[in-house]
């Protein structure tokens, strides 16, 4: 259905660009350069950025452009129960959260809600070796220190650290330290 061919898309573009549902919703077709991935996004406190969405996520923005088509407009737009994308007409953040929730339900994920994406995406980068000033200006923060509170990295290397831990056997004796 044209309805999830879009909520692919948008998905794709959440995850890949670590965007806010505020920050896809106001995205428009000028937007957004297929050949590069490149999105021009509107952030907290009207500032402009640009980032980029990876190989496979402009692969599913190219699915939905060609439903959609290349007329000017909002980037995402509705698309009604009969399967009609509504062009000029804008999602709302809600819509967004509900296409998301019905995509997670359909995969048996039921605890995510859309700003998760934006942790995984910080995260994800991090872990791939992007430095945090970089990936700060990716998400649009303005502080590093915002990112930071976004890495869920030191959870994850605590319990790595934790896994790594063997308790001796009483057979083996239990020296104190």
């Amino acid at each position: 259905s044209f309805g999830g061919t879009r909520d692919a898309a948008l998905l794709a573009v959440l995850y890949a660009a670590g965007l806010r549902r505020a920050e896809v919703v106001a995205l428009d077709l000028g937007h957004y350069t297929p050949p590069s991935g490149r999105l021009v996004v509107l952030g907290k406190g009207n500032k402009e950025r640009s980032t980029y969405i990876c190989v496979s996520a402009r692969s599913r923005m190219a699915a939905w452009l060609s439903v959609r088509l290349l007329e000017a407009g909002p980037l995402f737009c509705p698309v009604n129960r009969g399967g009609r994308v509504l062009r000029g007409r804008r999602m709302t953040t809600q819509a967004v959260y509900a296409a998301l929730q019905r995509l997670f339900g359909r995969a048996g994920v039921d605890t995510l809600s859309p700003h998760d994406l934006r942790r995984t995406f910080i995260s994800e980068q991090l872990d791939r070796g992007t430095d945090i000033a970089t990936v700060a200006g990716m998400v649009g923060h303005a502080n590093v220190q915002t990112t930071v509170r976004y890495d869920r990295r030191r959870e994850r290397a605590k319990m790595a650290a934790a896994e790594r831990m063997e308790v001796p056997s009483v057979s083996q004796g239990i020296t104190g330290g």
